[in-house]
């Protein structure tokens, strides 16, 4: 049986597929789609992380093909109905990131409400805006809002409360009768009350019609005028110019994103020179760590399915 990996993964990985299949792996096939195209002509599974489009087209050229493993969770890159027509599996990593994206979301939340780790060049420089600085914020006594309140919202959740805050979640596929919410003391929130209550709001839902631009105009200007917004989800969850004009314009204390709605994010773009705004490539679920716990998932699972199929 072949496999092919057309975006990195981790070589202990790798090596443990080489031992049992024919693998091709190339981490930068993804950017050559022909040759691509052509590496599947007999490939009996796929391997790719979010720039490979597992679309109809791709899949056309893989009459062979009987299961892709995401590294990641996102599956906005595959074409999960068409995959399902033909009775390919699809295998996510589920949770094997969690951990990245939890801590990366209480860091930037704790660098943005502290606001003092930007002064390096000043300091080198010999100024000393220690009096300017001094308006930081803890984030002990302070509610953070989960927008979706899965895995990775629950996990973020849990860290923020060791630190001394209050979490509340709105997550309209979570019942109220659900245990989650008083195993992980969580308070249940309607999305209006979520903006309205909490000091920092994390995202944590797929990109989907009911989740293109929830954060628009409206709900931004619904947030506490120095809350924060932190997106690790899906870049089109955020109305990115409406981000930036309320940035510009003072009504919202300060945002992280990890994911764009084009990516890499076009040089034109409003987000441009916004203050109070830390921007990452795509990377809030990557470490070191995550990467081997993610890619060992996967190839201990495209494994079992091959040789179940």
């Amino acid at each position: 049986m072949r496999i092919v990996i057309s975006e990195f993964m981790d070589r202990p990985a790798v090596d443990q597929l080489t031992s049992r299949f024919d693998v091709h792996y190339d981490k930068d096939l993804v950017d050559r789609p022909a040759e691509l195209a052509a590496q599947l002509r007999d490939a009996d599974a796929l391997i790719v992380r979010n720039r490979t489009q597992v679309d109809a087209a791709l899949l056309s050229a893989a009459p062979k093909l009987r299961v892709v493993g995401r590294l990641g969770v996102g599956l906005d890159n595959l074409d999960v109905d068409a995959c399902a027509t033909r009775g390919i599996a699809v295998i996510p990593a589920t949770g094997a990131n969690a951990q990245a994206v939890a801590e990366y979301v209480i860091a930037a939340a704790m660098l943005l409400l502290r606001g003092a780790y930007f002064a390096t060049a000043d300091v080198a420089a010999g100024r000393w805006p220690r009096a300017a600085l001094s308006g930081g914020r803890e984030l002990a006594g302070r509610t953070l809002g989960l927008i979706g309140f899965g895995g990775i919202g629950r996990l973020t959740g849990r860290l923020a409360r060791v630190l001394g805050m209050q979490t509340i979640a709105s997550d309209p596929q979570l019942p109220a009768s659900s245990p989650a919410w008083t195993e992980d003391a969580t308070r249940a929130r309607t999305l209006d009350e979520l903006l309205r209550e909490a000091d920092v709001v994390s995202l944590h839902v797929p990109l989907a019609a009911a989740t293109r631009n929830l954060m628009n105009a409206q709900r931004l200007a619904t947030m506490k005028p120095d809350a924060l917004l932190i997106n690790t989800s899906r870049g089109g969850v955020v109305d990115e110019a409406a981000l930036a004009h309320a940035l510009r314009e003072g009504r919202l204390g300060g945002a992280a994103l990890d994911v764009f709605e084009r990516e890499p994010l076009p040089a034109a773009s409003p987000l441009t020179g916004c203050p109070r705004l830390l921007l990452t490539p795509h990377i809030a679920g990557v470490t070191r760590d995550s990467n081997e716990r993610v890619s060992s998932l996967i190839a201990s699972k495209v494994a079992a399915a091959l040789a179940a199929a």
